[in-house]
């Protein structure tokens, strides 16, 4: 059973020829070729007959096809307005269920995919961009429930990344108060075209419900935790006192401020960020919060 017809070098080159196009290097362009890959994307998404998806960097279309064979509707952002003329050609028996937004996947958060709210995001990323928008949508998108994507294999080592590894920092702590990782398998460079320079995986996440205290973690205790977790890496071979004062003071915290906040919180200020688990990350992020607050307070 195919997945995709345009999984192929052939298809991919003949579709492109067409319209006297090639694969943009500055936009990252490296277009799926191998439909055992696309297959494998689309079991680990686990997409039903009722979902919605998102799709960044559909390209020609190879893995929108796959998507549209198995969802019901999917929501496709892509930069490359040159490629959009491709794309309405090989999905034109399904245009009624595609929606193509052509834009920066960057500038496009809830309000420009209404009414859609998708559920799930699969896509080959650009890997300029990849983890920046995979973290950006969970922040952002809380209608988003799963992400299946194709990253560049060290971005995926710090998405499962463990704390005292070498890949755990800020990024990881990030992203881990928002989803877990589920999956993953590695793909790779001849599967493209042009083949990358870099090692690929598709991971998949999964949105989880952080429990603090025994009740779901709040918007402002997330995004406390949050720029902890910025500050305690901003020197990543510093202590965690260290890096959190070169990062927050002047910013409306001082050292005495941060200080307490450690003190509250239970951590040691001569351990490094790399050490600290994500319900660290929370206890500190609510330890600054009061802290600062009572500095105001003093004022």
């Amino acid at each position: 059973m195919t997945n995709s017809p345009l999984a192929s070098v052939r298809a991919t080159r003949d579709l492109m020829a067409r319209y006297g196009l090639d694969t943009k290097k500055a936009l990252g362009q490296h277009f799926l070729i191998d439909d055992n890959v696309v297959g494998r994307i689309i079991d680990l998404a686990a997409i039903t007959p009722d979902d919605t998806v998102l799709e960044v960097g559909p390209g020609i279309g190879t893995l929108t096809l796959a998507l549209l064979d198995k969802a019901a509707k999917v929501v496709a952002i892509e930069r490359d307005a040159d490629l959009i003329p491709l794309l309405n050609e090989s999905t034109a028996a399904d245009s009624h269920r595609l929606r193509l937004i052509n834009a920066d996947a960057l500038d496009v958060g809830a309000a420009q995919l209404a009414p859609d709210q998708p559920r799930l995001f699969v896509a080959n990323l650009p890997y300029a961009v990849a983890a920046t928008l995979v973290l950006g949508f969970f922040q952002q998108l809380p209608f988003l429930q799963a992400a299946t994507v194709m990253v560049q294999s060290e971005v995926a080592d710090r998405i499962v990344a463990q704390p005292g590894s070498k890949d755990y920092g800020a990024y990881t702590v990030k992203l881990r108060l928002h989803a877990q990782a589920s999956g993953r398998f590695q793909v790779s460079p001849n599967c493209f075209f042009p083949p990358p320079r870099v090692e690929s995986s598709v991971i998949r996440l999964e949105r989880q419900t952080l429990l603090y205290h025994g009740a779901p973690a709040s918007p402002q205790l997330i995004q406390a935790a949050t720029l902890a977790a910025d500050a305690a890496f901003t020197q990543r071979r510093k202590t965690i006192r260290n890096s959190m004062q070169a990062a927050l003071l002047g910013r409306g915290y001082s050292k005495q401020c941060i200080d307490d906040a450690l003190e509250q919180a239970g951590i040691n200020p001569g351990l490094r960020g790399e050490t600290l688990e994500v319900q660290d990350f929370l206890r500190l992020g609510e330890a600054l919060s009061s802290a600062k607050t009572a500095l105001q307070d003093q004022r």
